[in-house]
């Protein structure tokens, strides 16, 4: 059987690899969240939230505001998502793993008629089924590290944001220490392992996770790819030491 380095060396190879893994892992998807993370997944991804930059909801202001729409993509079991609908107006949910939709989906159903839910579709993150300028905000949380072409997902978030609209991207960094990455690889490597072996009898499932942290450029590059590719005033900001970042960037206005 080829490496898990090797299922992901090549931008096919990689959307095939990532398909799959993540219609094995979704009906886990929650649990292991909260497992890698120590609990502190849904406290970054609010943080995430807070970072964004709105006008307040206020109905009485003349003339009305235009409603506020978002989109998360690789929103998975639709964390983000859930948490977005209380910033805006209406909120739209995609992910390429149909399992995950269909299990955004039925937490959706379940809040129904007491709160504002979002609405998920099965769709890939490297051709947005949307017209450009759709968006006020566009979000992932660890969706640029898993994509295949990252300037492509890039250029996607950028068309189908209005101008002056933002981006947010949360996801896994590379430290700078090579000392500091060794350790956090490792640590990676050898929970992962246990869990995939735990879980799905495959010690390979979260090895993914650090195999893809180091082909992943980091936050400070992915910060100058977003400038290249037409974002302004791009920010990260560093979580858990900077083993983690958040990316906030604007669409230019004009």
């Amino acid at each position: 059987m080829s490496s898990i380095h090797e299922r992901i060396a090549t931008p096919e190879a990689k959307g095939r690899y990532v398909r799959s893994l993540f219609a094995t892992i979704a009906g886990r998807y929650d649990l292991i969240t909260v497992i890698l993370s120590y609990g502190r997944d849904r406290g970054w991804k609010r943080r995430l939230i807070g970072l964004i930059d709105l006008p307040r909801r206020d109905q009485s202001q003349d003339p009305p505001r235009a409603p506020l729409r978002a989109l998360d993509l690789a929103t998975g079991t639709g964390d983000i998502a859930f948490a977005l609908g209380g910033r805006v107006d209406a909120v739209v949910g995609l992910d390429l793993t149909k399992r995950m939709v269909e299990i955004a989906a039925a937490k959706a159903s379940a809040r129904r008629g007491r709160e504002r839910v979002p609405r998920f579709l099965v769709g890939d993150m490297l051709a947005l089924p949307f017209p450009a300028a759709s968006f006020d905000v566009v979000t992932t949380g660890y969706g640029l590290r898993n994509v295949p072409d990252l300037d492509g997902a890039i250029d996607e978030m950028l068309r189908v944001l209005k101008p002056g609209g933002q981006a947010l991207s949360l996801d896994f960094d590379r430290p700078s220490s090579r000392a500091v990455l060794a350790a956090y690889l490792l640590y990676l490597n050898i929970v992962g392992a246990a869990l995939g072996w735990l879980l799905h009898r495959d010690p390979d499932t979260y090895r993914y996770i650090p195999a893809s942290i180091r082909r992943y450029p980091g936050a400070a590059a992915v910060s100058r790819m977003m400038e290249r590719r037409g974002f302004e005033r791009v920010r990260n900001h560093a979580v858990l030491g900077g083993l983690m970042a958040i990316h906030h960037a604007r669409k230019p206005c004009a």
